[in-house]
């Protein structure tokens, strides 16, 4: 950051700029050898692409030219005519600042020095003051520019900006459904379990058989001749076949783990019961979403600092280019590690303050005296004591993931060469490994935070502990815990089932749309990604509940000596998940009594 403000251009990013060395809105300095620069742009704030719906390629370079002007057309200019009246009535003079507005209809340079025609209307956008293309063409071919691109990009943006008010209203709806869902759990019982579930089914197989419809209905559309219906055609055949493989195995599941329904809600009651002592738990959400948010976007305009900044060059013409300066390639790479591990460290910090609130309620003797402000209390141990933890423990992740998206670059660019089929197999067994062993780093380092919370011990102590704690725990308690987590996943699978479905109705009602299929993908992605924001409070307390549960059965033994931390109600859980396993506990002293006499096996031999 601190390199981009010292050698980036942030006036240019900022104010935005034209192609002959003016910051518009500002009062410039001179290049040399460049004539049009050097000029006042206080009252041209402005941003104006000439011909950003008309391109040309010259060379391996797209040609644009930027203005600075002090307003954007708002309606379609059809002739140069126009153009002129446009800048006698507004001041904005749209053709290059050589050629006066005067001669904008009688100089035969006009056709080179003006816009092509016709003009379309445009906006300016709110924070870069560039003149975004208003109509859907236009404005995708426009991004593709950018960012050099303009046949993938042309496809993908122009269906999302078709459809940018729908794509709009499916991401509230993914929210409002998240919000539902989190309501669900935190009051859930069992009828409204078999509800949510003959709702899962209901959506998944609707879904499924809509997408097959719409299949069907493409291949006896006439108008599939067209390239867009046919790619059309092909993403909706592969959300079917997907679609349909994940719906059979979740029918397979709940089927299977059917008979733990009961057993799941009790769960979820001695859950909800830890996050009423605490009920501001459920918005840490908001808090770490909004963090992140405002963390990426930070780092999005670093990044564009550092790729504008760069010394001056005169080019033909006397525009003016930047080159970038030397080593900032490698700042790059720099970055996006900066990238996963600040966002890891900010998702940790949200693990942490749950796990501790968890620990600071569950491990308090006087029930009728909770603890006072258990995530303040959380929050400041976090920021005093255990900043290094959460930063030894983010650090890992993207250890993992960055060499497992090298491995996937090169897996498919050896695909595209269709070559290496030895090195295509060996790089996805090494996909396959780094996934594996990126989960397992997920579980890891949530078991390490909350047994960090619960003896202030460092990052690779705490991990081995916990590591050694579970490797005692009973496989039963194992697979209900596993089954909370997969009731979890089903509330997340919901709000995408429902959004997917609505988004397919309300796209296929507009078929003028150039490529929906992307819109659609899109919004699945942020439906979980809100569900997942929003559930994962529920996962975390879960498992920081049975961490907890398994360090209470180690060190305390429910005599009067040393009585247990939990309650009666977890205990019970206890003892019917035992029946339900039919796991008798032996007498002696490695059975646990609670107060009725009932024997619970030891979870810590």
């Amino acid at each position: 950051m601190g390199y981009s403000v010292v050698a980036g251009a942030a006036g240019r990013l900022i104010f935005g700029y034209d192609s002959f060395g003016n910051v518009c809105g500002k009062k410039n300095s001179p290049v040399e050898g460049a004539p049009l620069s050097g000029q006042d742009m206080t009252l041209k704030k402005h941003v104006f692409f000439m011909n950003s719906c008309n391109l040309e390629v010259k060379g391996v370079r797209l040609d644009r030219t930027a203005l600075c002007v002090s307003s954007c057309p708002e309606e379609q200019l059809d002739s140069l005519e126009e153009v002129q009246l446009f800048a006698n009535t507004s001041g904005s003079f749209l053709c290059v600042y050589s050629l006066n507005s005067f001669n904008y209809t009688h100089s035969p340079k006009a056709d080179s020095l003006c816009p092509r025609l016709p003009v379309p209307p445009s906006k300016s956008f709110p924070l870069f003051n560039r003149c975004i293309p208003q109509t859907p063409e236009c404005y995708s071919l426009f991004a593709s520019v950018l960012i050099n691109d303009v046949d993938t990009l042309h496809r993908i943006l122009s269906g999302i900006m078709s459809g940018r008010d729908t794509v709009l209203g499916l991401c509230v709806l993914a929210l409002a459904l998240s919000l539902a869902v989190m309501f669900t759990f935190r009051f859930i019982t069992t009828l409204l379990v078999h509800i949510f579930i003959s709702l899962i089914i209901l959506g998944l197989s609707f879904v499924c058989g809509v997408l097959w419809w719409l299949y069907y209905d493409y291949t006896n559309d006439l108008s599939i001749e067209l390239d867009t219906e046919r790619e059309n055609m092909k993403c909706v055949l592969g959300f079917a076949v997907v679609s349909t493989g994940i719906t059979a195995v979740l029918l397979v599941l709940i089927f299977v783990l059917r008979k733990r329904i009961k057993l799941t809600v009790e769960l979820f009651q001695i859950t909800n019961k830890a996050i009423s002592s605490a009920p501001f738990l459920l918005f840490q959400p908001l808090w770490t979403f909004t963090i992140l948010i405002f963390f990426w976007v930070l780092w999005v305009a670093v990044l564009l600092s550092l790729g504008t900044a760069g010394t001056a060059q005169v080019m033909e013409g006397g525009q003016v280019e930047y080159k970038p300066l030397s080593g900032i390639r490698y700042m790059w790479w720099y970055h996006l590690i900066g990238l996963f591990w600040t966002s890891e460290f900010i998702l940790a910090c949200q693990q942490m303050t749950i796990a501790g609130a968890v620990v600071t309620c569950y491990f308090n003797r006087s029930q009728n005296d909770p603890p006072d402000r258990p995530i303040l209390s959380s929050l400041s141990i976090l920021f005093f004591y255990h900043q290094g933890t959460v930063v030894k423990g983010s650090f890992l992740i993207p250890v993992v993931r960055i060499p497992r998206i090298i491995v996937m670059y090169m897996h498919n660019a050896l695909k595209e060469q269709q070559r290496g089929a030895l090195l295509r197999y060996l790089f996805r067994c090494c996909c396959g490994c780094f996934w594996c062993l990126d989960k397992y780093l997920l579980h890891l380092n949530q078991n390490a935070y909350t047994t960090t919370a619960i003896n202030g011990t460092d990052f690779c102590t705490s991990a081995k502990d916990a590591v050694k704690i579970l490797s005692k725990n009973s496989s039963h308690l194992k697979s209900i815990n596993c089954f909370g987590d997969f009731i979890i996943f089903l509330g997340k699978v919901l709000v995408v089932c429902f959004t997917v479905f609505g988004g397919l109705m309300a796209f296929n009602y507009n078929r003028a749309f150039q490529v929906w299929a992307v819109p659609l993908l899109l919004v699945a992605f942020f439906a979980y990604l809100v569900a997942h924001s929003f559930l994962s409070v529920f996962e975390t307390v879960l498992h920081a509940l049975f961490l907890c549960f398994t360090v209470d059965l180690e060190t305390n033994d429910g005599s009067s000596e040393k009585p247990y931390f939990m309650d009666q109600e977890f205990l019970s859980f206890v003892k019917r998940s035992n029946k339900l396993n039919n796991v008798r506990a032996p007498q002696g002293k490695d059975s646990l009594r609670n107060e009725e006499g009932t024997e619970l096996q030891a979870v810590v031999g």
